[in-house]
Formats: structure tokens, C-alpha cells, sequence
């Protein structure tokens, strides 16, 4: 049974984690707040963009001149997986629920025979994934001095995937990271980018004449829409993320609560036994006189 001292030092150790949960919670609250804006701000554009695409695609979806990022190689053998978590833990299950979709996927195309490429973004990502698929992961771009994401940190993002593509070095490329519901919804998402994928029911839109062709023009927009899908990944990532730390701080603060309640009262319990037995000691010490 640890003695009172014990005792006194745990609970004023659990208040001191307290209170680091707690400036932790608000701390996210605060980022969460800018963090959701501009992920919403980003949806409407990155949609409008993906509807001109998919009208233009299914309007040279079969030319023998459609760009490459559309057709595709005409292979599926060598895929790359772009894997998006945090550079910081605390925040949960939001990175371990982005690894375990990306790890299914790369562990099912292995099993099909399928060449598996994985590029993270995010250290920790990194650190689950070398575990098991260490011999996998051909590049990792660190974001750990970036304080708000950019624009510009998608295009080099984008501009490495665009570069490995034009050299052949695979054949599809899929993204993967957490889509923000809520503050407590976080949904892993897998996205394909490369070829991009045009949905079934797309119809070209025939009240506007191109020019230039619509070829020309998808040649230009499908290597802007990888990098918009990119930098709305980061995005969505950016709001998970705080989202799940600041649930996650908001259980440990309860939790921590919870611990110093039951610490409490065990220590109450302990200084009145031993208050209890010093008090019998003292009484019958007096009657033996």
C-alpha cells in the first residue's frame, strides 16, 4: 500500500498533467477554429475544378491525344501510395487510422503482386509504416517547420509526384488522410490522383466551344487539379488533426479528473486509518500506565 507521501506527490503529479491537457485542448480549440475555415474555404473551389475536368475528360476521354495524367500508363503494376498524418502525436487515433487504410491497401496490392511505392508527409506516418513496409517508402517530405500549410507546400509536393510520374516510376497514385466531419469525425479517405479518375456518369459539356482544344486545356488543368487535391488533403489533414487533439486533451483532462477523485479519496482513506491508529496507540498506552 504506498503511503501517504506517496500518495500526495501522485495526485499533485496528475494536477500538474492536468493543467498541460488542459492548456493543450485550448490550445487546439484555438487552431481548430482557423484550421476548419480553410478547409471549407477550400472545398467549394476544389469541386468546381473537378466538375470542368470531368466535363472536358468525358468529352476526350477516348483521343488518341488525351494527356497521359488522364489516360493513364495503360498499366496498374507499380503503385504509389501518399500517405498524410501529423508531425506531432497527442492527437489520438488520427494517424494510426490513416496508416491502417494505407497499410490494408499496400499489404492487398503485395498480395495481388502489385510493385507498392510509399511517399509520407507527416513524421509519424513515417515512423508506423518503417515498421513493417520499411523496404516500401521512397520519399518523405517533412512539414515539421511549417506552421500553417501553404499553397506552395502542396506544389512541392505535387511537383515530386508530377516528376516521378513523367519518368515512369509508377503508374497510379492514391492519397490517403483524414476528411473533416466534426470535431469528434474524422473519416480516413483514400483519393486516386493519377490517372485521374472520371466518374461514369460525367457528360461533356457541349454549350461552350474550347479554345484551344479541350486536350490543350486538360494538359494544363489535370496537373493543377493533382496539386489542388493535394493542398485540400493537407487541408481536411490540418482540421482532423487539431480536431482529434482536442478531443483527445478534453478525455485526458476528464480522465485526469477522474484519477485525482479516486487518488483523493484513498488518501483520505490512509491519513484516517493511520490518524485512527496513532489514536488507539496513544489510548492504550494510557491504560497500560
Amino acid at each position: 500500500m504506498p503511503s501517504l507521501k506517496d500518495l500526495k506527490n501522485r495526485i499533485e503529479s496528475v494536477k500538474s498533467t492536468r493543467k498541460i491537457t488542459k492548456a493543450m485542448q485550448m490550445v487546439a480549440a484555438a487552431k481548430l477554429r482557423r484550421a476548419q475555415e480553410a478547409a471549407e474555404a477550400a472545398r467549394p473551389y476544389a469541386d468546381k475544378l473537378a466538375d470542368v475536368v470531368n466535363g472536358l475528360a468525358a468529352s476526350v476521354a477516348d483521343s488518341p491525344t488525351a494527356p497521359k495524367l488522364l489516360t493513364g500508363t495503360g498499366s496498374d503494376q507499380t503503385h504509389l501510395l501518399v500517405v498524410m498524418t501529423s508531425e506531432r502525436g497527442l492527437c489520438g487515433g488520427f494517424n494510426s487510422s490513416i496508416v491502417k487504410i494505407a497499410r490494408y491497401r499496400a499489404e492487398k496490392l503485395i498480395g495481388e503482386g502489385k510493385t507498392v511505392k510509399i511517399l509520407t508527409v507527416g513524421k509519424k506516418g513515417r515512423e508506423q509504416l518503417r515498421r513493417d513496409l520499411g523496404e516500401h517508402l521512397v520519399s518523405h517530405v517533412d512539414l515539421s517547420e511549417v506552421k500553417r500549410v501553404s499553397y506552395e507546400n502542396a506544389a512541392d509536393i505535387s511537383k515530386q509526384v508530377l516528376e516521378m510520374y513523367e519518368a515512369g516510376e509508377f503508374d497510379i497514385a492514391t492519397i490517403f488522410y483524414n476528411r473533416f466531419e466534426s470535431v469528434i469525425s474524422q473519416v480516413p479517405t483514400p483519393r486516386q490522383i493519377i490517372p485521374a479518375e472520371v466518374p461514369e456518369d460525367a457528360e461533356s459539356n457541349t454549350l461552350y466551344d474550347y479554345e484551344p482544344s479541350e486536350e490543350a486545356i486538360l494538359a494544363d488543368l489535370l496537373p493543377r487539379a493533382v496539386t489542388t487535391q493535394i493542398f485540400t488533403a493537407l487541408l481536411e489533414n490540418g482540421a482532423s488533426e487539431q480536431g482529434a487533439r482536442m478531443t483527445a486533451m478534453d478525455n485526458a483532462t476528464r480522465n485526469a479528473g477522474d484519477m485525482i477523485d479516486r487518488l483523493t479519496i484513498e488518501y483520505n482513506r490512509s491519513r484516517q486509518a493511520a490518524i485512527t491508529k496513532e489514536l488507539i496507540e496513544i489510548i492504550s498506552g494510557a491504560e497500560a500506565l
